[in-house]
């Protein structure tokens, strides 16, 4: 519910101050290089720390018998304004060392000036400013309310700029620029609240006032003003003005306004007469000024123009998404009570919804009953024989947006007939609680009374239209239907392909199990580790086949059974040696081998071994680590068994168990799995993982055995250690 109340109050406050911060934004850019073309001037002399006061007053003097002011601006330009011996004025920059006039003050041109009186105020005068000031508020609400999204999205702050998946071009830079111009937008909101509340004269002013006593004044001990102690003291870069007397008389003085107090100072003996502070609002008024238009500092200014362009992006993309979601709402021919199938949905950004109407309307025209709606909207189905969730996850594990009512939902409402149901969970292995909602969604159902599972959880990866696909082939099976989800609008062309390049290979038909390795050499090796995934596209198009992988000496290690006419395993296997081809790498941190563990046991079954092979290799700590292993027969692994037998030697692995179901004691992996239970129950105790990869049958019959000793030995539930991320899973 608050993820739903944040996002909507996002979008009520950009879509409320849209034109005006598009105005401002498109004129802020502009802005921008104003002070950029401005510190490209040749005025500029470096070093002004170690320029005194009195240095510059004695060069002033020796080249001009008559000073009126010396000024130092936000560009570390320094302006005066002196008479000439032919007793002409002049103004504009000079050399604070040696006098010398260099040019005229800068003036903002015609457009610049037309410009800034747009930004600050629309042409509207104290109207128009005081719009400016408030869309400058709101587009700090817009920056505080988009950050706490991202923050739920990442789940805690520590997170905030943990890597994003990139499955949607607007989502994506919307979230990772946002994360990169958040400080430049704040500063500029601030900064621009803080200008229009000075403006309106809303800010406390100073009340000190200089006070001097006149009878005391005095013209000795004189001294030459290059001996002035608070001239000599105080460097040239401290300086905003210093105004000097109108005449020879004691009563006139020099006015020196430093950055943070002003002094009065006597033109005879260099006596401070007066001291006093300038306000912190004033201050901060010209600190807030300078952060706000890029004064004084090029970087600055580019930082500003980037942030403020980011602003346009994020108007466009923010209402690009708003729009994606509003065309994917749900339409439905049928009344909830008069549908036979019921789609629940659940998507945060509308990406899942496309998939469940694409279900949906291949229902209605095959002549069925359908009725799609949100699982927020889970109410009873009076007519439904087979209830449908196809939903995401949100985040890192979370319920999306218009899913978080609907597991409090399934305890409060009951369905009075007998209905099937199948759940369908869609997200990124990238991320650690890969559909872990979708979980959740299919607990609930298996807790309804009147439910019965139609299909086992099924879940998809980065929005695969293959295993959508494969969903519905068995969905179909089970129902006898003869539905078809057409390709065209669900499939898109793979992106972020990297190069490999074929190292070795050992062919399929060495094996008597029709298994083979590849070694791959990829550009990047060092972002990638053991147990993440290898996707590869046979036919270049949009059908990807996932293969774990083992990280051994920097290479990519596959192992790979070939099936007949099997579109992954029949590409690699026709691949060469020092062939390249192009992939990507899908991180699966939810399957790396912990960073800090007692203990680890290693489970798997044919090609499930690649992914231990790269780990068993990298622990160089010499964790406690067992390795099961289910394989027909050894004569098919022995180049495997040789190395693992070495890692033996190394003691990167403790024990090695081999399973063979076609020789021996023809036994399977959960049979040695079973006479090890006291190893299995003190690794969990112990807070040890279990890694399980290779076949999904393979992983149920693991799992049933690892109940039933959770259960024996009085250990806490099977589902306890899942959660506790101390079983985990890779299978197929």
């Amino acid at each position: 519910m608050s993820i739903s109340i944040w996002r909507y109050s996002h979008l009520a406050l950009a879509v409320s101050s849209f034109i005006f911060i598009f105005l401002a934004s498109v004129t802020g850019i502009i802005l921008a290089f104003q002070p950029i073309s401005e510190q490209l001037q040749p005025f500029e002399v470096a070093d002004l720390d170690e320029v005194t006061v009195a240095e510059t007053i004695s060069a002033f003097q020796e080249m001009y018998p008559e000073i009126i002011d010396i000024k130092v601006d936000a560009n570390h330009f320094v302006l005066a304004s002196v008479i000439t011996e032919e007793g002409d004025n002049l103004e504009g920059y000079f050399n604070p060392n040696t006098a010398e006039y260099l040019g005229e003050e800068l003036k903002p041109s015609p457009f610049f000036q037309w410009v800034t009186n747009f930004h600050r105020s629309l042409f509207l005068k104290s109207v128009g400013r005081f719009f400016v000031g408030l869309c400058s508020f709101l587009l700090f609400l817009i920056a505080v309310s988009g950050t706490v999204l991202i923050v739920k999205r990442q789940r805690s702050f520590k997170k905030f700029f943990s890597r994003i998946v990139n499955d949607d071009f607007n989502q994506y830079w919307h979230v990772v620029l946002g994360r990169l111009s958040l400080i430049p937008i704040i500063i500029i909101t601030t900064t621009g609240v803080y200008l229009s509340f000075d403006k309106f004269d809303l800010l406390p002013e100073s009340q000190a006032k200089h006070q001097v006593n006149f009878e005391s004044l005095s013209e000795t001990p004189k001294q030459e003003i290059s001996d002035f102690n608070v001239f000599r003291n105080t460097s040239l870069s401290e300086i905003q003005s210093i105004e000097f007397p109108f005449s020879p008389d004691v009563e006139d003085y020099f006015t020196l306004k430093l950055n943070n107090k002003e002094m009065l100072v006597n033109q005879f003996t260099g006596e401070v007469l007066s001291d006093i502070n300038i306000s912190e609002f004033s201050v901060f008024t010209a600190l807030s000024l300078n952060l706000h238009t890029g004064k004084g500092s090029i970087l600055w200014s580019v930082i500003l123009a980037i942030a403020t362009v980011n602003i346009l992006f994020f108007i466009y993309s923010g209402f690009a998404m708003t729009f994606k979601r509003r065309a994917s709402r749900l339409k439905n021919k049928f009344k909830k009570d008069e549908a036979e199938f019921v789609i629940l949905v659940g998507s945060e950004n509308g990406s899942t919804v496309a998939y469940a109407n694409a279900l949906h309307k291949q229902l209605l025209a095959s002549g069925k009953t359908s009725y799609i709606t949100e699982l927020n909207h889970y109410s009873t189905f009076k007519t439904a024989k087979q209830i449908v969730a196809i939903t995401a996850t949100y985040g890192q594990g979370e319920a999306p947006t218009n899913a978080n009512k609907f597991l409090k939902l399934t305890e409060e409402i009951e369905q009075e007939q007998p209905f099937s149901f199948s759940v369908v969970g869609f997200g990124s292995l990238a991320y650690p609680d890969f559909c872990k909602f979708a979980e959740d969604a299919n607990q609930a159902f298996l807790k309804l009374k009147n439910a019965t599972q139609l299909t086992e959880l099924h879940t998809i990866n980065d929005k695969s239209f293959e295993a959508f696909d494969a969903w519905v082939k068995n969905w179909n099976s089970k129902l006898n239907l003869s539905l078809t989800i057409p390709e065209d609008k669900l499939t898109a062309k793979p992106k972020n392909l990297k190069r490999f390049v074929v190292v070795e290979k050992e062919l399929a038909q060495v094996s008597a199990d029709n298994t083979f390795s590849v070694t791959l050499k990829p550009k990047w090796p060092k972002t990638i580790k053991s147990g993440d995934l290898l996707a590869i596209y046979p036919k270049n198009d949009h059908r990807e086949r996932l293969y774990s992988i083992g990280r051994i000496n920097g290479h990519v290690h596959l192992s790979i059974k070939l099936h007949e006419c099997g579109l992954g395993s029949g590409y690699l296997n026709d691949l060469s040696e020092r062939q390249t081809f192009k992939a990507r790498i899908v991180k699966n941190p939810a399957f790396h081998f912990p960073k800090k563990v007692s203990r680890a046991i290693l489970i798997a079954n044919g090609t499930g071994i690649a992914p231990f092979l790269g780990m068993i290799d990298e622990n160089k700590n010499q964790v406690e680590t067992h390795l099961y292993w289910g394989i027909r027969r050894k004569s098919s692994s022995e180049t495997i068994i040789a190395g693992l037998q070495k890692d033996l030697e190394r003691n990167r692995l403790n024990t090695l168990n081999l399973a063979c179901s076609q020789e021996g004691q023809k036994q399977y992996v959960q049979d040695t799995i079973k006479t090890d239970a006291a190893l299995i129950t003190k690794t969990l105790s112990e807070n040890g993982v279990i890694m399980v990869c290779g076949s999904l049958a393979m992983q149920n019959s693991v799992f049933a055995v690892l109940k039933s000793i959770c259960a024996e030995h009085s250990l806490k539930p099977f589902e306890f250690y899942r959660e506790n991320q101390q079983i985990k899973t890779d299978c197929y």
